[in-house]
């Protein structure tokens, strides 16, 4: 029995307790804290099903742990993995040396697993966005296919390559509407965001009032800064600028985040930039750090340990994950909880998937994706600076798919197709449960 057959013909009342049990033990804590938020979170994930899917990570790996897993052996069931992959984690970001990148764009994820649970994940959000744009289940098993050919055609370039860092998707090497994003991401400057979400007040910048941005009382705003100045140990040597950088200028607590962030307390710091012009400011985001989906089916105490705290694990897992991570990435903790820290970016952009529309249009866009999904997980290996995974990454996973990509791709299109049937039924499941007030934590209040 296929996995579709066997979760579609569960008692319906038994999966919708499932669906609901696996929500509340993920995020109880965080729904406490703000239900709110949490309620907010919901209802955008009631849209439809990718947005249920995107919002449900702890479902997913509630879901395959318990499938076997042809792919896994002691090597590719512990390599660096992004988390959460879905087709709307990919974008623009500018690297640590100053150039414009296509990639993975969202860390708060990542752990380590088996390399099969991203290219998974986003297997079935991609038969989920071809499915909302009613396209033909063989045109979206081909276009599966494609990005998984994409990524183990990378796999081996990378396993005959000395530098596997020196590999990107950029403005001279991207085509198609990758190439557009990249090419819109060059228009945007620094100081079109400074105005954006900071205003002038006398002679020097703060953060503009309004919602989702609140101001600190001076014991607060003391806690913050003290947490930013421990932080600012955790930037590697280097990376460090000169002694101008890294003032504060203000600080604001921040609310309003998208669906996987909900609930997450942050901040906005404003600081001094790379001199003392106004239009070299930088501001940073200081997030509380969430559990890792991952990390709730990963049962090794070993990985656990080697994490501080969900910060500390968000800011390495990013630096494993990314050839040349953000150079003001870092980490600390206040109140005893942990914080990721990095640069709120204008040279961020995300890719839109509502423009594409035919198969044609979308098939070169996820062959990219499967590069860039490669490049993830082969940067993350022995050559970067941890020992968490002290093998070659493109070594182990060629070697188990030696001879087997026709198997290798079937099995993931498989699971695709599946899936993406058993997740639109869980978004009616999902929305009735909800709207019917069968989530504790969440209940109206009205």
């Amino acid at each position: 029995m296929t996995l579709a057959a066997n979760l579609l013909t569960t008692d319906p009342a038994a999966r919708r307790h499932r669906i609901v049990d696996t929500l509340v033990d993920a995020f109880s804590d965080l729904m406490h804290a703000s239900p709110a938020a949490f309620r907010t979170k919901f209802r955008k994930m009631a849209a439809d099903p990718f947005a249920f899917y995107r919002g449900s990570a702890c479902l997913f790996y509630a879901d395959v742990a318990e499938l076997e897993d042809p792919w896994a052996d002691d090597r590719t069931s512990r390599a660096w993995i992004q988390g959460d992959l879905h087709a709307e984690n990919f974008g623009t970001y500018m690297d640590g040396e100053g150039i414009l990148i296509f990639d993975v764009n969202d860390f708060d994820e990542a752990y380590l697993g088996h390399f099969t649970w991203d290219l998974q994940r986003f297997a079935a959000s991609l038969a989920l966005l071809g499915w909302r744009k009613a396209l033909s289940d063989t045109d979206i098993d081909r276009l599966i296919g494609t990005y998984l050919r994409g990524y183990l055609d990378q796999v081996r370039v990378f396993l005959d390559s000395a530098d596997d860092r020196s590999f990107s998707i950029r403005l001279g090497t991207a085509h198609d509407a990758v190439h557009d994003v990249l090419a819109d991401a060059k228009l945007r400057t620094r100081v079109g965001l400074l105005d954006k979400i900071t205003e002038t007040e006398g002679r020097d910048r703060i953060f503009r009032g309004g919602t989702g941005v609140r101001r600190l009382e001076s014991a607060e705003r003391d806690a913050v800064c003290a947490a930013y100045e421990r932080y600012l140990e955790t930037i590697p040597a280097d990376k460090r600028f000169h002694n101008v950088a890294y003032a504060v200028k203000d600080v604001v607590g921040r609310t309003g985040f998208g669906i996987g962030s909900a609930g997450l307390p942050a901040y906005s710091l404003l600081i001094e930039g790379f001199n003392q012009a106004l239009d070299n400011d930088i501001v940073l985001s200081m997030k509380q750090g969430n559990v890792a989906a991952p990390s709730r089916v990963v049962t090794d105490e070993h990985i656990a340990s080697h994490f501080d705290h969900h910060g500390h694990r968000t800011a390495i897992s990013q630096r494993s994950l990314q050839a040349h991570a953000d150079p003001l990435l870092g980490y600390t903790e206040l109140g005893g909880i942990g914080y990721v820290v990095s640069q709120v970016s204008p040279y961020e952009s995300d890719l839109d998937w509502e423009e594409l529309t035919e198969p044609d249009e979308i098939a070169p866009v996820v062959e990219q994706l499967g590069r860039a999904t490669a490049k993830v997980h082969c940067v993350s290996d022995s050559d970067s600076d941890h020992t968490l995974v002290p093998f070659s990454t493109e070594e182990a996973i060629a070697a188990v798919v030696d001879g087997r990509d026709d198997e290798f791709v079937e099995w993931i299109t498989g699971f695709a197709r599946d899936y993406g049937a058993v997740v639109r039924a869980d978004h009616g499941h999902f929305v009735e449960a909800f709207r019917n007030d069968e989530i504790p934590g969440v209940r109206s209040t009205a």
